[in-house]
């Protein structure tokens, strides 16, 4: 029945209300801009959604790149933030955002570089995707410690109510 619901979009005012991730620093399949790689600032882009369902406890974000180390022989996907427990009520993240700028009550997770936070783009090779994953969830998580992703995806399992996802691209000049 959870799968039903989840395909059945929040009906608001006559008309479906899907989640939605933007960033008004790129658009869906465009170039992520310097600034927000280990070539610039490596600062985290800001990041803006819309359209959370009805029954939403909790938002969960994972920004991962599929194309590791080498998009024309890709052997991993590297994992660049990760953040739990985000209220539902929060509208999007600001630019830069520090771990005391997070909406209260979020948590945040390991990425590969072994720490919490947001690691840029930084790719060795080739243009690579970075996918900014959005899950609207039924349940808060609590604390999980620092999990992974692997471990955040574990505990979100059978919560996932929708997502949501944002691709941007970067290859070093």
């Amino acid at each position: 029945m959870r799968w039903l619901l989840a395909a059945m979009p929040l009906l608001l005012g006559g008309q479906a209300m899907a989640l939605t991730l933007t960033s008004p620093a790129f658009g869906d399949g465009d170039e992520i801009h310097a600034r927000y790689t280990c070539d610039g600032d490596d600062v985290s882009p800001p990041l803006a959604w819309s359209g959370v369902p009805a029954g939403t406890r909790s938002l969960a974000l994972i920004v991962d790149d599929p194309d590791a180390p080498d998009p024309s022989a890709p052997r991993m996907t590297w994992v660049h933030w990760v953040l739990y427990d985000l209220p539902p009520a929060s509208a999007g993240l600001p630019e830069a955002v520090t771990p005391e700028a997070l909406p209260a009550g979020t948590r945040e997770g390991r990425n590969d570089w072994g720490r919490t936070g947001y690691g840029g783009p930084c790719p060795p090779v080739g243009r690579h995707r970075y996918f900014f994953k959005l899950y609207a969830l039924d349940a808060t998580l609590g604390d999980l410690g620092r999990p992974t992703k692997a471990a955040l995806e574990a505990a979100m399992q059978g919560h996932v109510i929708e997502q949501a996802r944002l691709v941007g691209t970067y290859r070093r000049r």
